[in-house]
């Protein structure tokens, strides 16, 4: 079968098939790839972590040995019940001979949940379950607007706790690359706000805003802006962290397309303040001197184009992890170039 659908996937996760099964989850969002293998395998073992009914395995194993994966999904629990299969880490190894010997089988008895990272559509693992009618393919994408909503809701519920549209706009200018991430970084903004009851936005800028890693709208309103010592180092400590760069071209290209939205809607006559003022989700008050800044800078035309240089950066960092960062480092840089002549040019 091909890939679940987004409305799908959240169903089908929190009630997977009671009978044996071969699972691929995949994707650019590792953490949101973990997050949802963990939940899968919960629900289908019930809790249970027997090793003989649930066996956890590198992929790397399953690599040097690609029989095993039809043993292990053969083998007969000692107690009785349905086994599970978890691979963990199978994105960038040659998982394929394992993979086409298990989809081979006219039944598969165990439950055999994949967990890969971001996988090139058409090739290798992917291409082996999306084609496969008996095979599921789970992918995993950075976050939408309506899914780092749902993640604020969620958290902020279970903790007790209420959050101001202020403190919700700052986070949504924050969280998004990375699900296991920016539920960690709710997570503790709010064990900070416990005892107060509600999260504002001096809440979120002390918490996660003082985060040791450099915010990636830090970095993508550097090359709007042409800030180019900023990107520099923004780039370098990205780098050193070892970010994802198709993640970070991914959220660069959602922000020149908003700018985009945003300045059709200047050239048909409105405000720039107005503009800014009406986005929704509301944009963050301390950004917003920032993003009127930036639509002023950049005209349509020239937005369009930086789209089509995103959109290319961002498919060759998928393509290849290797040279990924360093077109993505060119990318940006030279879109800070831009937008520093033109903005040089109109003061």
């Amino acid at each position: 079968m091909t890939a679940l659908k987004a409305g799908d996937i959240d169903r089908f996760i929190a009630k997977p098939p009671e009978g044996g099964a071969a699972i691929l989850i995949y994707g650019p969002d590792t953490g949101l790839v973990s997050e949802r293998a963990g939940v899968l395998v919960a629900k289908a073992s019930e809790g249970d972590d027997d090793p003989f009914n649930l066996a956890k395995i590198d992929a790397g194993e399953i690599v040097s040995d690609p029989s095993r994966l039809v043993d292990e999904v053969l083998t007969i629990p000692l107690f009785g019940g349905r086994r599970i299969i978890w691979i963990k880490d199978a994105g960038g190894k040659n998982m394929a001979p394992a993979a086409t010997a298990l989809l081979k089988l006219d039944d598969c008895p165990a439950l055999v949940v994949i967990e890969a990272g971001d996988l090139k559509k058409g090739t290798g693992l992917r291409k082996l379950f999306e084609d496969n009618r008996k095979a599921i393919a789970i992918p995993c994408y950075a976050d939408t607007e309506r899914d780092i909503d749902q993640l604020i809701e969620q958290e902020t519920r279970e903790a007790g706790l209420t959050i101001t549209k202020e403190a919700k706009a700052a986070l949504h200018s924050l969280l998004g690359a990375d699900r296991m991430a920016s539920r960690g970084e709710l997570r503790k903004l709010c064990l900070y706000a416990l005892n107060k009851g509600r999260i504002d936005s001096d809440d979120v800028e002390a918490i996660i805003g003082d985060a040791s890693a450099f915010e990636m709208s830090e970095l993508i309103d550097a090359s709007a802006m042409g800030d180019l010592s900023t990107l520099d180092h923004g780039l370098e400590r990205l780098d050193a962290q070892g970010s994802n760069a198709s993640v970070i071209a991914g959220q660069a290209l959602k922000h020149f397309q908003w700018l985009h939205r945003m300045r059709i809607d200047i050239d048909r006559g409105k405000q720039p303040q107005q503009v800014v003022d009406t986005q929704r989700p509301p944009v963050f008050f301390k950004r917003k001197a920032a993003i009127t800044r930036q639509i002023l800078i950049w005209n349509a035309p020239d937005l369009e184009k930086a789209m089509e240089r995103l959109a290319d950066a961002m498919k060759t960092a998928r393509l290849n992890d290797r040279i990924g960062p360093a077109v993505l480092s060119e990318t940006l840089l030279t879109l800070a170039r831009v937008a520093k002549a033109r903005g040089s040019a109109r003061r």
